[in-house]
């Protein structure tokens, strides 16, 4: 073993600090002022070719690769004082102090909180089987988040995680580890000062967390952190809040792509039609056609890969890029047809070929594979349908030839959109076989995770390179750190059981909580016997707040979850799915959010509310931006729905319900009567919630052209509503709207809007729904000329603008023509003596 025991002179070089021990060098880099990277160079030859990085200060073979994603930084300023026990290292916001005998690294922030301390001895090690190891002090009552994409329960203290992501279909949703995502990140949250640090091991090898499930007596609490290869390489990124640690991990790795609005919409999936003998095509069509004569909105098919099962030597078979003409007869003309009902196809794209491929040969010829550990020829696997070798995505040359074919095969009939399935290389069992890893060389062990990452750029710039104004829309279930910027995710093929839809929301506000803000998982479920009716429901209720939202399932009793599948409960899914639509403004500015800041759409409750320690196990109650909490219900035969409301610190925070507006204080628990069409909701304080008022069933063709906007303005507070065309990257040239609202609270609240932006604002028609419970307003102005005031509800609908206070929500309705240029409306609360006048 090689062991870290001491340690002695501490030098500055160019643009890190050199550490130097009794066993490896450590080097030490103010990557900013708020992330450190601290690497301990067991491999010896300090090789930098990240595929995770967005941000670096040092030369990386990668960057050409990664050059339209990789922005190029200054280390941050920090000073050395280097003394005979201890070494000290400032910067403007964090210092660490490096002991030397016993050896650790110890970081605090500008206050003096210690952020993170190494276990002495423990701390940096290489064990007899080349694994490196890092173990870092714990206390009793920290909380541990993120981790990527984990089942069980969303707190991970005490757990144990490995992280060899797999083909792990119909997975237990509290007990199967790993899933599908590699992601070595995590939060931690101290229960005893509030203050969050995040941790990503910057590691694309298998690996595994222990986070203080284990405990000996002769060192503090510790959890640590094992890596099958590579150099311990930290990247310690401090907060205080999680939203801060959430953004700079984004810095780090990239931002969410901004998704065309079609991927937030329902996307419609099941395996049955594309397994159909013949006419698949037709048999979709007609399944875009009755969701529009149920009156359930849809704007996306994911195509699984029946469509490309053709006939070879062996039978049928699933060979990425050919098609099987017998169900798709006219693939362009499909498309076609397709993109006339509003509906954008994600086609399943697979990395292995089966040796029965009919492209096998001229992909050998171009060397596109991975190879055998020994042999000079491609590794094989077990794959769908046979033996099958697979595509070696870290060689420049075999990525040029991917997108040719990724054009020839899917992108020339019309296709916009690319799903990519099964790129976890996870039958590859020799996981000595060879990768081109830029030039340098590596095995598949070592590098599998970042295979996904790379075919969902592929898949971007093969569909910009066809067509620069097409904005791309890359689906896959696998991904490494980085993937938020390129692809929507989900969590793979998840049971058709309760545990699965109450477990799966924890996994997605995990990934949230890594950076993957697009992410959702299989509503009904994917694998088991078909959801129950009540499941279902209670499914889609859930399914409408995820970023990505599809019924998707391969039932095992040859049934097919679909929205209308129960007659009885239909009613309750398209209302649900209408919800979802309704609140599309304010779904796609949290996605524009998510693009600009990295920050989730679906929030854990601890992470809006960080110093309620009351929040810090929830896992099933969530914040939907920062203004709705939403507390769906997961429990089989529910009557009653107990709900949290978290305590903020402030007593003019309030919460009021969804549909009654009724107000409820914070640091309560309530219970909440529920039926099978319940979706509690609860509005927070300052909250602004921009909706359509029109009815939309086609999010990449209908426009909003009635914005109805929810208010609770008890404080001042602000929100950004993002739009564009949803569909282009004209965006990228100015044309898009934001429209900037504030809310100034009081007894005169005003509420500003401004513009800007080059994209045509669609909306004509302006309502406010202010929430005000103690008394109806005295007058009511838009730029300073009094609105209309209507006693009579009839009267106030049937005009043009006016306002009405409703008795039954205690909410001011404000209606105008949109001025479509900055304005405000001013809401005078104040008293007025009646009598007196």
């Amino acid at each position: 073993m090689r062991i870290c025991y001491k340690a002695g002179n501490v030098t500055y070089n160019t643009n890190y600090y050199s550490v130097i021990t009794d066993s490896v060098e450590i080097r030490i880099w103010f990557l900013t002022d708020e992330i450190i990277r601290i690497r301990a160079g067991f491999d010896g030859d300090w090789d930098e070719a990240s595929y995770s990085l967005a941000m670096t200060a040092w030369d990386s073979r990668t960057d050409e690769f990664l050059k339209g994603y990789r922005k190029r930084v200054e280390v941050a300023y920090s000073e050395l004082v280097d003394g005979t026990d201890k070494a000290v290292i400032c910067g403007s916001k964090l210092r660490i102090e490096i002991e030397k005998n016993p050896f650790r690294i110890c970081v605090y922030d500008k206050d003096g909180t210690l952020l993170h301390a190494d276990i002495t001895d423990l701390a940096y090690r290489e064990d007899s089987n080349k694994r490196r190891i890092h173990t870092s002090q714990i206390e009793s009552d920290d909380y541990f988040y993120g981790f990527g994409e984990k089942g069980g329960d969303i707190n991970k203290a005490e757990k144990y995680m490995n992280m060899a992501p797999g083909d792990a279909m119909g997975y237990n949703p509290k007990e199967t580890d790993s899933l599908y995502k590699h992601i070595p990140f995590y939060i931690k949250l101290s229960g005893s000062t509030h203050k969050a640090v995040g941790y990503f091991y910057h590691t694309t090898a298998e690996c595994d967390f222990n986070m203080g499930r284990e405990k000996r007596n002769y060192w503090h609490r510790y959890s640590s952190f094992r890596s099958d290869a590579g150099d311990i390489d930290l990247f310690l990124i401090a907060g205080p809040s999680i939203g801060e640690v959430i953004s700079r991990y984004t810095d780090l790795t990239g931002k969410s792509i901004l998704l065309p609005k079609a991927a937030l919409g329902y996307l419609g999936s099941s395996m049955y039609y594309p397994e159909l003998p013949k006419d698949c095509d037709d048999a979709i069509l007609e399944f875009i056609d009755t969701t529009r004569e149920e009156g359930i909105p849809v704007d996306g098919f994911q195509l699984s890969s029946g469509y490309c099962a053709v006939e070879t030597e062996q039978g049928i078979k699933r060979c990425s890029f050919t098609w099987n003409h017998k169900r798709f007869k006219n693939p362009e003309e499909w498309f076609a047809k397709m993109k006339e009902k509003g509906i954008v196809v994600s086609p399943n794209v697979k990395p292995g070929m089966l040796l029965v491929h009919p492209y096998l040969e001229d992909m050998k010829k171009k060397d596109m594979f991975v190879y055998d550990s020994i042999k000079d020829e491609p590794g094989k696997g077990t794959w769908w349908g046979g033996t099958g070798i697979f595509v070696d995505f870290t060689k420049e040359q075999t990525r040029e030839y991917w997108k040719e074919y990724l054009k020839e095969g899917l992108i020339k009939y019309g296709c916009e959109s690319v799903w990519n399935d099964n790129c976890e290389y996870d039958s590859m069992v020799d996981k000595d076989a060879r990768v081109y890893f830029e030039g340098k060389g590596s095995t598949i062990g070592e590098l599998k995770p970042v295979m996904s990452n790379i075919m969902c750029q592929l898949s971007n710039e093969a569909v910009t390179e066809y067509n620069e104004n097409i904005r791309p829309f890359s689906v896959c279930r696998s991904g490494h750190a980085g993937i938020q910027r390129y692809a929507q995710v989900w969590a793979g093929d998840n049971l058709t059981c309760w545990d699965a839809l109450k477990y799966n929301i924890a996994t997605i506000l995990g990934m949230g909580l890594s950076g993957v803000a697009n992410h959702g998982c299989d509503v009904g479920g994917f694998y088991g016997e078909s959801p129950e009716p009540e499941l279902f429901v209670r499914w889609v209720q859930n399914g409408v707040f995820m970023p990505r939202f599809s019924i998707h399932s391969v039932n095992t009793d040859n049934t097919v979850t679909e929205p209308w599948m129960y007659s009885g409960m239909k009613d309750y899914i398209r209302t649900a799915i209408k919800l979802r639509y309704s609140m599309s403004p304010y779904l796609y500015s949290l996605e524009y959010r998510a693009h600009k800041t990295g920050l989730p759409i679906m929030q854990p409750m601890f992470m809006v509310f960080q110093n309620d320690s009351n929040t810090y196990n929830e896992g099933v109650d969530f914040m939907w931006g920062d203004s709705l909490l939403v507390a769906n219900v997961v429990e089989k035969g529910a009557e009653i729905r107990e709900v949290y409301l978290p305590d903020t610190g402030d007593k003019n925070i309030r919460f009021y319900d969804y549909y009654t507006r009724n107000e409820y204080e914070g640091g309560k628990t309530i219970n909440v009567p529920v039926d099978i069409s319940s979706i509690p909701m609860f509005i927070k304080s300052g909250a602004i919630i921009p909706m359509a008022a029109n009815e939309l069933n086609n999010l990449m063709n209908d426009k909003v052209d009635s914005l109805h906007i929810i208010m609770a303005p008890d404080i001042d507070s602000s929100f950004t509503i993002y739009d564009d065309d949803g569909k282009t990257n004209d965006y990228k040239n100015g044309s898009y709207l934001k429209t900037d609202i504030r809310v100034k609270a009081g007894a005169k609240t005003y509420i500003d809007f401004e513009y800007e932006g080059s994209y045509e604002n669609t909306v004509e028609t302006m309502e406010l729904d202010v929430i005000h419970r103690e008394k109806a307003p005295f007058y009511v102005q838009l730029d300073g000329k009094e609105v209309p005031h209507f006693l009579h509800r009839r009267k106030y609908e049937e005009s043009d603008i006016g306002w009405y206070y409703s008795q039954t929500k205690k909410s001011v309705q404000v209606k105008y023509p949109n001025p479509k240029k900055n304005h405000q409306v001013l809401i005078s609360f104040e008293v007025f003596d009646m009598i007196g006048m």
